[in-house]
């Protein structure tokens, strides 16, 4: 379930009445919110956690940096997962964020993405030039940790100032995506996670070299009264079959590789 920011103060101010050493009922369902990177991964995480803990489980997807300033103006959120280890960080270090919670879940990577049926996909950065390409979207890097590494990615490639005039953005990852599902751009550059469940899609895998890596991490907030709940949740995303989970969308922890097979079945290619 999504939430605009502007809904969390009269969330605030209701549960407030209810009580509770943070604010919130203690009985509510468990609240996640998460890097839009995850936007199919996590409901096959949360319906793992049901199996041994039945009870709501409500989500809320959006930019790494957006949702990390929300959760340190205290957004009633029990579990963060970011698309990049520093947010969690910085909110461990300002007292937001349990330090003993938080953990490293995966590395994310970067593809080209067209949609099928539109203009020929790309087959390397370099085919960004062509002229059929006249809107290419990213995430914001401002605040969007996959926006970041696609610029990134485009500076190591020479490409950036050259395709400045062409890109759009999006809030977040799954909004560019949106772009180009809709033909509003002719191609984004998105996360693997979002592209291996597609079929509607051509894409290609971005080298990891041209940017920095996406070390993900998650992290119980200090204001979360579910910590129970919470702390049971990270076990099972963590645990043996939380982490197949994780491969089969294309998280592998760092020193991992990606399977083969995995990207040949989702119908991907390697820019070499």
């Amino acid at each position: 379930m999504n939430c605009p920011w502007h809904s969390f103060l009269l969330i605030v101010l209701l549960l407030s009445a209810c009580g509770g050493p943070s604010g919130h009922s203690t009985t509510g369902p468990l609240r996640i919110a998460a890097a839009s990177d995850l936007a199919f991964a996590l409901p096959e995480l949360i319906a793992l956690y049901q199996q041994s803990h039945p009870g709501a489980v409500t989500t809320t997807l959006g930019s790494s940096g957006l949702l990390t300033r929300q959760i340190a103006q205290g957004a009633p959120y029990d579990v963060f997962f970011s698309a990049n280890m520093a947010f969690i960080d910085d909110l461990v270090s300002d007292g937001h964020g349990l330090a003993a919670s938080q953990a490293l879940y995966g590395r994310g990577r970067i593809v080209l993405w067209s949609r099928r049926g539109g203009v020929a996909a790309p087959r390397s950065l370099e085919d960004l030039r062509d002229a059929r390409f006249r809107r290419i979207a990213l995430a914001t890097p401002e605040h969007a940790p996959y926006g970041l590494a696609a610029k990134q990615a485009l500076i190591s490639a020479g490409l950036w100032e050259g395709l400045r005039p062409r890109l759009v953005y999006g809030e977040n990852i799954k909004q560019a995506m949106q772009m180009a599902e809709s033909g509003n751009a002719e191609v984004a550059i998105i996360a693997l996670s979002l592209a291996i469940p597609g079929g509607h899609g051509d894409w290609s895998l971005i080298d990891e070299r041209l940017h920095e890596a996406l070390d993900q991490g998650l992290v119980i907030t200090t204001v979360s009264s579910r910590k129970d709940a919470a702390t049971a949740f990270v076990a099972a995303v963590t645990g043996p079959a939380g982490r197949e989970i994780l491969a089969r969308y294309g998280f592998v922890l760092p020193g991992e590789t990606l399977d083969p097979n995995l990207l040949e079945a989702a119908g991907g290619r390697v820019i070499r």
